[in-house]
């Protein structure tokens, strides 16, 4: 079983910054990607970004692409995402995940964090 601890929600101003962090504990050896994924209220959960272990390759959704950042540590089996120029539109419970196959399909990731509230106000 893998558990995924997640942190660095909260409540910023648009075009404010904000760094999450997540770190897989447990049974690793069968996670090759990690990602994020974001759900407001009313909407369904979305792909956000994602990294592979293997090359380290990375996959973002467009709305986020050229401010958000994703980047980890596979030794730490650690992922972070830097969002920068934030908008009120990113507003939403962050997801990260964990699983074997990397990019924006929900179901390519097994395992869940518990989410993280973002705030981002006008």
């Amino acid at each position: 079983q893998v558990q995924l601890v997640e942190s660095g929600g909260g409540l910023v101003q648009a075009g404010g910054s904000l760094r999450l962090s997540c770190t897989a504990i447990g049974r690793t050896f069968n996670t090759y990607a990690m990602g994020w994924f974001r759900q407001a209220p009313g909407r369904e959960r979305e792909f956000v970004a994602a990294i592979s272990w293997s090359g380290g390759s990375t996959y973002y959704a467009d709305s986020v692409k050229g401010r958000f950042t994703i980047s980890g540590d596979p030794a730490k089996n650690t992922v972070y995402l830097q969002m920068n120029s934030l908008k009120p539109e990113d507003t939403a419970v962050y997801y990260c995940a964990a699983g074997s196959v990397v990019g924006p399909r929900v179901a390519g990731y097994q395992y869940w964090g518990q989410g993280t509230q973002v705030t981002v106000s006008s």
